[in-house]
């Protein structure tokens, strides 16, 4: 009881009076006061929940053989499931974002991921190939709030100076996703068949699913009307939920913003199509990688499954040079920019940049490694270990430019900023499997990858251009940046 409840005339702590904001920094209720263990198993959990949306996109490619003999089409409609589960991943977050505006992340969780699983069964059920490419469009779109929400549920967790560590991570995990499930799938095709591609992401869903269950609420506003509901305070004030107006809503953030600043903001365009291609390139790889080593090393099935671990190894191991980076150049620098400037000065967010700048002229030369030593008088081991470079490199630049442009935009446009990227990067990544292997056959691997190589040259330099030009760029923006 307090001393106001048992009549003492002393004073009493002042109740909260309303729930519009944070009662103060060290608020229970604020995700980053959770308590460490709390905090660290809940990010790994959504982390493994958004890996299994990946891993659901590029399990498939493993079947598409089955696929043409099973169904009787040609090569060419058995890879279109492949390639619409990702256009599924790029609309996705339109059904994502406004249910989390209105009822918090959790919930987003836990309604759309069975809705996924539902779609991916039929998708096994399937007895045509329209059937399974509306199915697997359906599973792709359920899957992508997953990702989507991944990002923001992690920042909800985690203090800015502290993000670049566990966005090292979440940015490599999906790309694990992707890069793992053709290595199972082979198995799985090769064991039973196609199907068994599709019943193997529904052991994983369930697996990662139930810990979602044991997580709490990360949604600032989600807690605050909560709060406000259990003391009878005033909360924060709440959307207006009427159809026109929701409506209205909805386009205004969810379609016009984020395709507004894809094709006006030149931050936001340029992180896009580097991050597109970059994706882009990992889903050529899943495709075209078992025609590569079974025609020039004539690999077994087992073996084909088996080098893919090339591609994973430089995804796994990308973070390291990502945290050392922030442990001995990002966080000195904001140490410096602490104790010389304001508090309220912002610490500039070319800074994030530095994995970028490294990696961006490390990816076309590894690229070209790979692309000359595929050869039988050359060892399997080499063009394996150049691929395992230039994912190391992908994910380094990828990880290192949307941090740029996340710091930059802040919380009030960053999150349309992160949907025009996941728009894009999907978008381009269902492409690239429809013509990867014409690619290859037609130039063969050497040249193929070449002018994959010559691409990301192209590109190597728009890291070094918001290095050099990112404060002008940000004093042109039509959106308030972040501070």
């Amino acid at each position: 009881m307090s001393k106001e409840q048992h009549g003492d005339g002393d004073a009493a702590v002042p109740p909260i009076e309303h729930a519009r904001d944070w009662n103060g920094p060290d608020d229970p209720d604020n995700p980053r006061n959770f308590s460490l263990l709390r905090r660290t198993l809940s990010t790994i959990a959504i982390m493994f929940l958004a890996f299994v949306s990946t891993f659901a996109a590029a399990i498939y490619s493993a079947g598409i053989t089955g696929v043409t003999q099973d169904l009787h089409v040609s090569e060419e409609l058995a890879i279109l499931p492949l390639s619409l589960f990702s256009v599924g991943l790029a609309l996705g977050p339109l059904i994502g974002a406004p249910l989390c505006e209105t009822l918090g992340r959790k919930v987003v969780f836990l309604t759309t991921t069975p809705i996924f699983a539902l779609f991916t069964l039929g998708a096994g059920f399937s007895s045509s190939i329209p059937s399974l490419t509306v199915c697997r469009f359906f599973a792709g779109l359920f899957a992508a709030p997953a990702v989507g929400n991944a990002s923001a549920t992690i920042i909800d967790y985690t203090a800015g100076r502290y993000r670049a560590i566990t966005m090292a991570f979440y940015y490599s995990i999906p790309q694990l996703g992707a890069v793992f499930g053709p290595l199972v799938g082979g198995f799985a095709a090769n064991g039973k068949d196609w199907r068994w591609t599709q019943w193997v992401i529904i052991f994983f869903i369930v697996a990662f699913y139930i810990p979602i269950i044991f997580t709490r609420e990360t949604y600032k506003k989600t807690i605050l009307q909560r709060r406000a509901k259990r003391l009878n305070i005033p909360g924060p004030p709440k959307e207006d939920l009427a159809p026109l107006p929701f409506l209205r809503h909805f386009v205004r953030t969810q379609l016009i913003r984020p395709l507004h600043m894809l094709f006006t903001e030149p931050i936001v365009t340029l992180v896009c199509l580097y991050s597109g291609f970059l994706f882009g390139l990992l889903y050529l790889f899943i495709v075209a990688s078992p025609w590569v080593y079974r025609h020039y090393y004539a690999f077994t099935p087992t073996g084909i499954n088996l080098s893919f671990l090339g591609l994973g190894a430089g995804v796994a191991i990308a973070p390291l040079p990502l945290i050392a980076i922030d442990h001995y150049i990002y966080q000195p620098r904001l140490a410096r920019h602490l104790a010389s400037h304001e508090p309220d000065e912002p610490f500039p967010s070319e800074n994030r940049l530095f994995g970028a700048m490294t990696a961006a002229f490390v990816q076309p030369a590894a690229l070209l490694g790979f692309a000359w030593s595929v050869r039988p008088e050359v060892h399997w081991i080499v063009p394996i270990l150049f691929q395992t470079l230039t994912m190391l490199a992908s994910v380094m630049i990828y990880s290192s430019v949307n941090l740029f442009m996340m710091d930059t935009y802040g919380a009030l446009y960053g999150a349309s900023a992160a949907g025009a990227s996941m728009m894009s990067r999907y978008i381009i990544s269902a492409a690239f499997p429809l013509f990867a292997l014409q690619l290859y056959r037609g130039l063969g691997v050497g040249w193929a990858t070449s002018l994959l190589a010559f691409c990301t040259l192209a590109m190597a330099p728009i890291p070094l251009l918001f290095y050099r030009c990112g404060e002008r760029l940000r004093g042109r923006t039509k959106y308030e940046t972040s501070t």
